[in-house]
C-alpha cells in the first residue's frame, strides 16, 4: 500500500539546511519564489519531499494554491508591461549567459540536489546538469536572432513581419528530469521576452528552488519575469491552465495529463505545447555492430531508471543475429548496478516514487500473465528504497499490454522480425511517435528507414543522445511542438504581419 503524502500547515522557515550525501551542507528554498522573493502562500500549507532511494523524508516545502498562482501571475505581468516584452537582445543574452554560469559554477551540488530529490544515479544528474548549461547558453545565442523578415510583394507597399513574444507563459514540467525540463522550458521563453509562471512536480521541486535562489542572491533576472511555484497538478496545475492573463502553456508528462490540460487549455484559447509520453521502438539490424548495440539498448531502456518519455522500450531483433543479441544483451542488463546513487559506478538508481514503482510492478506482473517470458530482472532487490531491477521480457505478442502502453521504468520487450519492411511496420504500430532508435552499418538502410519510421527523433547508432541545437518532440500521442534548436523559439512568439502603403 502506498504511504500516504503529509501534508500539514506548518511554520517551516523558507530556507531550511540539508546536507547532501557528500557532506556539503547547503541551504534549501522551501517557499514559492514570486517576484525575486521566497514567499509564503497565503494557506501556509506544506507538503512532504521524499528521497526515492532512502524512502526517507528530506523536507518539507510550501504548496501554492489557485490564489498563489494568482498572485505570480500578476507579477509576471507587471514585468512584462513594465519593460522585460521589449528588453534588449543584449540584456536577455546577459541573464541566460548568468543563468549558465549559476549552474555551471554549482554543477556538483546540482547534480547530488538531482539524485537525492529523484533518485537517478550521480552519473546520470551529472549528464543533466552538463545538458542544463548547454541550453541555457543555446537559448542565449537565440536571444539576438528573434527576427522577422521583409516581405518583397511586387507593389507599392512594404510589408514585413515581426516576431513578438506572447506574454505571461505557463510551464508545467515533470519530475524525471527537474532541472533539464526546468532549462528546457525557462531558457527559450526567456531569450524571446516573455515572463513565466513555472509550476515543479511535487515529487521533485529541490534544484528548481535552489536555482530560484542563486538567481536572486546574484540578480540574475528582474523581478517577476521567473516565478516558480510548488503544488499539485490538479490544483495548481489547473489554476495556470485556466488563468485567463496566461497567453501559452507549455507542458512535459503523461498523454494522459496533456489531453486535459489542451482541454483546460481551449476555454481561453492559449497556445500549448506539449511534450508527452512515448513507447519508442529500438530496432537492431544484421549488420549492426553487436557490442555497440547492446551498449546503445543499455542506454535507450536504463539510463535514468527508464523514467524517460523517449526510452526504447520495444526492442525489434532481425532473426539471423536474434539468438546472439538478445544472449549478449540479457548477460549485459544483468551486470547493471542498480542502487545507491551516490556510488560512482551506479548506473540505475531508484524509481521516483511508490507509486510509480508500483505501477512499474504491476506491469511487471500483466506481462507474466499474458504469457511473456522473463529473461531477467521484474522483482526489487532486498532493501529500502523504490529499486526495481532491470528488466527484460522476451517471447511477446504485439497485444500484451506491456508492449502497446508506456511503463516508464526500466522494462523493455524483445521481437524478432525478418525484414527491412516488417520491422519498419512493427516499429509504427503505436499511438506514439516520440523517438526511435536504428542500429546498423548499411548508411542506406539507416536512411531509408529514419525516412519511414513516425517518430519525431530518430537515433541511430546511439539512443538517448540528446544535444542542445537539435529539437526534440512527438507526433501523435506523443505531444506537440518542440524542444530545444531553433524550433524551440516558434513554441514562445507569434508572428505580426506589417503592410506599409508607400504614399506618393
Amino acid at each position: 500500500m502506498a504511504p500516504a503524502m503529509i501534508r500539514l500547515y506548518s511554520n517551516l522557515p523558507l530556507t531550511v539546511p540539508i546536507t547532501l550525501p557528500n557532506g556539503t551542507t547547503y541551504d534549501q528554498p522551501t517557499g514559492l519564489f514570486i517576484n525575486n522573493e521566497f514567499v509564503l502562500p497565503k494557506q501556509k500549507k506544506t507538503f512532504e519531499v521524499i528521497s526515492p532511494s532512502t524512502e526517507e523524508e528530506i523536507t518539507h516545502v510550501y504548496e501554492a494554491r489557485e490564489e498563489d498562482v494568482d498572485t505570480a501571475v500578476q507579477a509576471a505581468q507587471a514585468a512584462f508591461d513594465g519593460g522585460w516584452q521589449t528588453a534588449d537582445p543584449a540584456v536577455r543574452v546577459a541573464a541566460l549567459n548568468k543563468l549558465a554560469d549559476l549552474v555551471e559554477a554549482n554543477a556538483e551540488t546540482f547534480a547530488h540536489i538531482e539524485a537525492l530529490d529523484n533518485g537517478k544515479s550521480l552519473q546520470n544528474s551529472r549528464g543533466d546538469v552538463a545538458l542544463s548549461v548547454a541550453c541555457f547558453r543555446n537559448a542565449a545565442g537565440w536571444a539576438d536572432k528573434i527576427m522577422g523578415s521583409v516581405i518583397e510583394t511586387g507593389d507599392s507597399h512594404f510589408s514585413f513581419t515581426r516576431r513578438e513574444p506572447l506574454g505571461v507563459c505557463g510551464q508545467i514540467i515533470p519530475w524525471n528530469f527537474p532541472l533539464l525540463m526546468f532549462t528546457w522550458k525557462v531558457g527559450p521563453a526567456i531569450a524571446t521576452n516573455n515572463t513565466i509562471v513555472l509550476k515543479t512536480s511535487e515529487t521533485t521541486p529541490l534544484s528548481a528552488l535552489f536555482l530560484c535562489k542563486l538567481i536572486q542572491e546574484n540578480n540574475a533576472l528582474p523581478p517577476g519575469v521567473l516565478n516558480v511555484i510548488n503544488g499539485f497538478g490538479k490544483i495548481t496545475g489547473n489554476a495556470i491552465t485556466e488563468h485567463p492573463s496566461i497567453k501559452k502553456v507549455a507542458f512535459t508528462g503523461s498523454t494522459a495529463t496533456g489531453k486535459h490540460i489542451m482541454s483546460k487549455c481551449a476555454g481561453t484559447l492559449k497556445k500549448v505545447t506539449l511534450e508527452l509520453g512515448g513507447k519508442s521502438p529500438h530496432i537492431i539490424f544484421n549488420d549492426a555492430n553487436l557490442d555497440v548495440a547492446v551498449q546503445n539498448v543499455i542506454t535507450g531502456i536504463f539510463y535514468n531508471s527508464g523514467e524517460v518519455c523517449c526510452a526504447g522500450s520495444r526492442l525489434y531483433v532481425q532473426e539471423e543475429i536474434y539468438d546472439d543479441f538478445v544472449a549478449k544483451f540479457v548477460s549485459a542488463a544483468g551486470q547493471v548496478k542498480v542502487g545507491n546513487p551516490f556510488e560512482e559506478d551506479t548506473m540505475q538508481g531508484a524509481q521516483n516514487s511508490w507509486n510509480q514503482m508500483s505501477k512499474i510492478l504491476d506491469f511487471i506482473e500483466s506481462g507474466k500473465k499474458e504469457g511473456a517470458t522473463l529473461l531477467t530482472g521484474g522483482e526489487r532487490p532486498d532493501g529500502k528504497g523504490f529499486f526495481i531491477k532491470p528488466t527484460v521480457f522476451g517471447d511477446v505478442t504485439e497485444d500484451m499490454r506491456i508492449v502497446k502502453e508506456e511503463i516508464f521504468g526500466p522494462v523493455i520487450t524483445v521481437h524478432k522480425f525478418k525484414t527491412v519492411d516488417d520491422a519498419v511496420k512493427l516499429a509504427n504500430d503505436s499511438q506514439y511517435g516520440l523517438a526511435a532508435g536504428i542500429q546498423s552499418s548499411n548508411v542506406n538502410t539507416c536512411i531509408d528507414v529514419s525516412r519511414r519510421l513516425k517518430a519525431g527523433t530518430i537515433w541511430v547508432n546511439t539512443y538517448n543522445d540528446f544535444h542542445a541545437q537539435v529539437p526534440f518532440g512527438g507526433f501523435g500521442a506523443s505531444g506537440m511542438g518542440r524542444e530545444m534548436g531553433k524550433e524551440v523559439l516558434d513554441n514562445y512568439t507569434q508572428t505580426k504581419a506589417v503592410r506599409m502603403a508607400i504614399l506618393k
